[in-house]
């Protein structure tokens, strides 16, 4: 028996001669593995191993089996078709650190279709976004992920920001006036600033926010904090460092 479902390619590894297994967050099954069979062969016409490219919007037909750990694909197609995302080099850095974030908080196949049409959303909004927008998209799209794991971050009391001391305490997940007795932390401008950001429902609204590099840099390192906290074996992302160099 087949199903119909949409997903958003993570990662794809070689497999064989010809094959490949592609990690997938999909829409009905959250996060699966996919044996797909003959994509690298130099004689396919048509071939699809275009397709498995990490953070590719898919339309896909699947066979799907609860006892199995690796799945089987019928038929993909293209959901969506990027214009920028694979040609622009800050998009495609931006999309990348996106897709390792994903591969790093996403542990369980659980199903989740509010967080897959933010996802799916996210990457869209991204492919169109002016520069303005897409130069604070990680900051956002980091900030917006963890409420659908529970572990959102609220915004503080209105007394707090009209307060002289205003804490983000990182470890805690919660503003404070107080200061943290532990380095996990942002405070004053930095901490303000995260919590305007978090009053952003859609990224067209992150035109708003002129950010030099360098505040975008202690706001996402500060975040990345956050997910070594929260998130159980986090570890480092090797996109960081690229990231921060183009959005520089």
């Amino acid at each position: 028996m087949t199903h119909q479902t949409r997903g958003i390619v993570l990662r794809t590894v070689k497999y064989g001669e010809t094959s490949v297994i592609a990690t997938i967050y999909t829409a009905k099954f959250g996060i699966q593995s996919y044996l797909v069979n003959g994509v690298r062969k130099a004689s396919a016409k048509g071939s699809k191993a275009i397709m498995l490219q990490p953070a590719a919007l898919l339309e896909m037909e699947v066979y799907h089996s609860e006892l199995k750990n690796l799945q089987r694909i019928k038929d993909i197609s293209w959901a969506y078709i990027y214009h920028n995302i694979y040609s622009d080099v800050v998009r495609n850095s931006i999309a990348t650190f996106m897709v390792e974030l994903l591969q790093k908080v996403f542990h369980q196949p659980e199903t989740n279709e509010e967080l897959y049409n933010f996802i799916e959303d996210a990457f869209m909004c991204l492919d169109q976004a002016p520069a303005d927008i897409a130069a604070n998209f990680a900051i956002w799209f980091s900030l917006q992920l963890p409420q659908f794991f529970g572990l959102k971050i609220h915004d503080p009391a209105p007394e707090l920001i009209t307060g002289e001391d205003l804490f983000l305490d990182l470890a805690a997940g919660h503003f404070t006036a107080t200061l943290p007795q532990h380095p996990q932390y942002l405070e004053g401008e930095w901490a303000l600033i995260t919590s305007d950001l978090l009053k952003v429902m859609h990224p067209t609204e992150l035109d708003q926010f002129k950010m030099k590099k360098e505040a975008r840099r202690i706001l996402l390192n500060a975040l990345l904090q956050y997910y070594h906290v929260h998130f159980q074996d986090f570890g480092s992302m090797r996109s960081m460092k690229v990231l921060q160099e183009v959005l520089g």
